[in-house]
């Protein structure tokens, strides 16, 4: 289920937290936290960043033609990153056991809001990070322009059957996301991504719907960010951290600091494994509870069909903040 009732008769709740990407971010999604006492978090990120994340948080991004568009990646990416540093600070206020999770996870750049809410990085060098990655993102998909499509209904083995396929006549198309077993997205060039589209549609998936993120994330079209991302993490201070982070790379969990550069680096080229990620912390962990941090709510969706046993649990809007009953505040003090 999903909604604060998930919450009532639990006692000692063995917590995961999970993040959101990229693709979770809306316009103006931000505005409901404006008066969140937590909203001091934006001001700081600024400092830290140069970017004016309180006006990216609150203000729909216009084009010429009067239409609301998608910001810049590393625009969207600070932004992303911050509200779910924004929510977490309130939800630990109302929820203390979110302060110690058993694991936490993210899918892509929530990968970097985990390692802060784990305590494996600080908050200013979770904006440093995410700033580097999404100026060093933008500038390789302006150098090698791709596109993204999430394609439902068919196993993830015979899309990637698919794009080995059209990779083996010279196009350029990987899995870049295997979130369940009902959903993976295809990421590469244009055309290539086209081709394998077409082959889905013949193998018999069921829907296939753009991901509109600008570039041909999580696939080796990303390497040309490969090199400002390792400077970035290369001066970031990794700590062990008071809980493991499953990472998006092998979806096992870690907790810090050895291990985290490398892995990050190759998240930025490699699939995120989100499916396993999900079982892991279900399974290998026996979390009994899914926290969504953040914008939306696509991974409490994609838990469902991975872990349906586990309760889960959306906070993306300050009323979805949950009435703690007295005895979860107990077993969690």
């Amino acid at each position: 289920m999903s909604g604060p009732s998930g919450l009532r008769g639990l006692r000692g709740p063995r917590l995961a937290l999970i993040f959101p990407g990229q693709d979770a971010r809306h316009p103006g999604m931000g505005r409901p936290w404006a008066d969140s006492p937590s909203w001091f978090l934006a001001e700081r990120a600024s400092e830290v960043s140069g970017h004016d994340v309180a006006g990216l948080l609150l203000d729909p991004v216009h084009g010429a033609d009067g239409a609301n568009h998608p910001p810049r990646t590393d625009g969207a990416q600070i932004a992303t990153f911050v509200l779910e540093m924004v929510i977490l600070a309130d939800l630990r206020r109302a929820l203390p056991a979110a302060a110690r999770p058993l694991v936490c996870a993210g899918h892509g750049l929530g990968e970097y809001s985990a390692l802060v809410a784990a305590g494996i990085i600080g908050f200013d060098e979770g904006v440093r990070l995410v700033a580097a990655r999404g100026k060093a993102m933008q500038e390789s998909s302006l150098a090698v322009p791709g596109t993204m499509a999430a394609v439902q209904g068919l196993a993830p083995e015979a899309l990637e059957r698919a794009a080995e396929s059209v990779r083996e006549a010279g196009g350029r198309v990987w899995v870049a996301h295997l979130d369940s077993a009902q959903q993976t997205v295809l990421s590469g060039d244009p055309a290539s991504v086209a081709r394998c589209r077409t082959l889905a549609r013949e193998l018999g998936a069921t829907g296939i719907l753009p991901v509109p993120l600008g570039g041909a994330f999580h696939t080796p079209l990303m390497a040309g960010a490969t090199a400002a991302l390792s400077t970035a993490l290369a001066a970031t201070e990794f700590h062990r951290g008071s809980a493991p982070v499953v990472a998006n790379a092998d979806a096992r969990p870690h907790h810090g600091p050895d291990g985290w550069p490398g892995l990050l680096e190759r998240q930025l080229t490699g699939p995120v494994r989100w499916a396993d990620s999900v079982r892991t912390m279900a399974d290998d962990l026996y979390c009994d509870m899914f926290v969504e941090v953040g914008p939306g709510r696509s991974l409490t969706a994609l838990a469902r069909q991975s872990a349906p046993r586990v309760t889960r649990l959306t906070i993306s809007e300050p009323g979805q903040l949950p009435a703690v009953p007295r005895t979860l505040v107990r077993s969690a003090a």
